[in-house]
C-alpha cells in the first residue's frame, strides 16, 4: 500500500482501481472512505468500512480508503477531527492526481462519518481552495455518524445526495440524537431495527441499504 505525503508526515492508502487501471474508461466514480475513531481501535480495515468498500467496488467504482494520522503506517497524532479532515482532503487531492474519475462517493462510519460530512462540506463550499473544483459529489453516506462529541450544527451538505444509516439499538451514539441530526439537516434516514453501533450480524443488510440509497437519489 502506498504511503503518500501529508501534513503530519505520510498517510497509508489502500486504492482499488477498476480493471487495475485508475483511468479505466468505463469508470467515472471514485469512493473515498473514512474509518472510525482511532482512539477506540478504528482503522481502515474496520468491518463497516470494508462493507462500504465492497459495495463501492461491486458497484463499479474506484475505491480509496486510508488510515488517519497515527494509525497503521500513517504518521502523526490523533487531532479530534480537525487534522483528520485535513488528512481526508489530502487523500482526495492525491486521488485527483491518480485518476480522471471526477464523480465522488463519500462514505464514513462513526467518527469517520462526522469527518466525511466535513469533507463533503469542503468539496461543496471550498473546492477551489483545494483545487478540486472539477469534482461532483454523487453521494454522502453517513453511517452511525459521531455527532454527539462533534459539532455538526452548522454543516453545509448536498442535502438530496446525503443519507444516514443507523441501528436503533446503537449502544455508542444515541439513536434519537442521530435522528435529530438528520431531521435538522433534512437528509434521508434508513434505520436497521435491532442493529447496534457496529452492525454485528447485519452487514449484509447494510450493504443492501447502501445500494438502495445510493442509486435512488432525488436530484
Amino acid at each position: 500500500m502506498p504511503l503518500i505525503p501529508a501534513p503530519a508526515g505520510v498517510l497509508e492508502v489502500d486504492a482499488l482501481w477498476q480493471q487495475d487501471n485508475p483511468n479505466d474508461p468505463n469508470t467515472d466514480t471514485v469512493a473515498l472512505l473514512c474509518h472510525p475513531n482511532p482512539l477506540f481501535d478504528g482503522t481502515m480495515n474496520n468491518k463497516v468500512v470494508t462493507t462500504m468498500y465492497r459495495f463501492a467496488r461491486d458497484s463499479g467504482m474506484h475505491v480509496v480508503r486510508f488510515n488517519f494520522r497515527g494509525v497503521g503506517q500513517s504518521t502523526g497524532e490523533h487531532d479530534y477531527a480537525n487534522g483528520e479532515v485535513l488528512d481526508a482532503m489530502t487523500v482526495l487531492q492525491w486521488l485527483a492526481s491518480q485518476t480522471n474519475a471526477r464523480k465522488l462517493w463519500l462514505g464514513g462510519f462513526s467518527f469517520g462519518g462526522y469527518v466525511t460530512a466535513r469533507v463533503a462540506e469542503q468539496v461543496l463550499t471550498s473546492a477551489h481552495v483545494w483545487d478540486l473544483s472539477d469534482f461532483e459529489i454523487v453521494n454522502v453516506a453517513l453511517i452511525s455518524p459521531s455527532i454527539e462529541k462533534n459539532d455538526g450544527s452548522d454543516l453545509s451538505l448536498p442535502i438530496a445526495k446525503t443519507f444516514e444509516i443507523y441501528g436503533d439499538a446503537d449502544e455508542v451514539i444515541e439513536p434519537e440524537n442521530m435522528q435529530a441530526f438528520a431531521d435538522r439537516l433534512g437528509i434521508r434516514v434508513s434505520i436497521i431495527e435491532g442493529a447496534g453501533h457496529f452492525f454485528h450480524g447485519r452487514l449484509t443488510e447494510l450493504k443492501k441499504l447502501l445500494q438502495q440509497q445510493s442509486f435512488n437519489v432525488d436530484t
